[in-house]
Formats: C-alpha cells, structure tokens, sequence
C-alpha cells in the first residue's frame, strides 16, 4: 500500500502570525525548531524564490503549545 499524505491544505506564516495575534517575526521565531514532522512546510513560488514558511493544522496546534510555554515562562 503506498503512502498516502494527509495533508490538503496549508496556511502561510502571514496568515498564522494575523489568526494567533503574533508577528511574522515572532512565529519565524518560534518555528526555528520546527520540522516537517512538526507541521512545518516550506513553499517556493516565483515570488518566494527563497520560500516562505507554511504550517499545517498540526503545526498551527505545535505554534500554540510554544506561545502557551512563552506566556508560562513570563510569569
């Protein structure tokens, strides 16, 4: 059975960073760590030659955990 990618659909770091109330800044910060496997997507087009970060559902959910410890860590 070959592999089957559950991904359908991704949302670019502007559009992340404008739904959880961040910067772009802040959640390329955050995403330093983040992998693939963590829900973190590249994609390359004619006018992002040198690619823009997009997260997936699960990495959206990962961005929240990390903006949930930072609060955390404040206090």
């Amino acid at each position: 059975m070959a592999h089957v990618n559950k991904v359908h659909s991704v949302r670019t770091i502007g559009l992340v960073a404008r739904e959880l109330d961040k910067t772009e800044d802040e959640i390329a910060d955050l995403a330093l760590g983040m992998d693939p496997e963590d829900g973190l997507i590249w994609v390359y087009s004619p006018e992002h030659e040198d690619g823009i970060m997009a997260f997936t559902y699960d990495g959206i959910e990962n961005l929240e955990d990390l903006i949930a410890d930072q609060e955390i860590a404040k206090r």
